[in-house]
């Protein structure tokens, strides 16, 4: 059975942290790192039989602007819907109801997005960014 949570308590951080410490958005992040990030959000788990197989999280001040990150479906269970799944429950959480503007990055999973009506960037030319480090 499927079940997705936004207790905190619930995560394996230690699962969390070993998957994104490889991944190319967030390569080397630390396990000190990423408790820090998981405090910080809304963290989504979603769990199959009791043992995490994925997560994500949010970033947001509930009413303007909501950024979504860190998703992903452990490798051993991709390829069965879970990522929609997950998605589709963070778009239904009722303290997000009130958000206006979503917005991710990705360079590989635009297919999953655009079925929740992620598109493209309007005007990029607007968007600025920081980088240290």
């Amino acid at each position: 059975m499927i079940v997705i949570s936004t207790d905190k308590k619930k995560l394996n951080v230690p699962f969390i942290q070993n998957f994104l410490k490889d991944i190319y958005w967030a390569a080397g992040r630390t396990i000190d790192e990423v408790q820090i990030t998981i405090d910080s959000s809304i963290c989504f788990g979603i769990y199959l039989n009791d043992v995490q197989i994925g997560f994500a999280r949010v970033i947001t001040d509930y009413v303007v602007f909501a950024y979504l990150m860190d998703v992903f479906i452990d490798k051993e269970y991709r390829g069965n819907g879970y990522s929609s799944i997950l998605i589709a429950a963070m778009m239904k959480e009722p303290v997000l109801k009130e958000v206006k503007i979503w917005r991710l990055a990705t360079s590989d999973a635009h297919f999953l997005y655009e079925k929740f009506g992620f598109k493209a960037l309007a005007h990029p030319e607007k968007m600025m960014e920081k980088i240290i480090g």
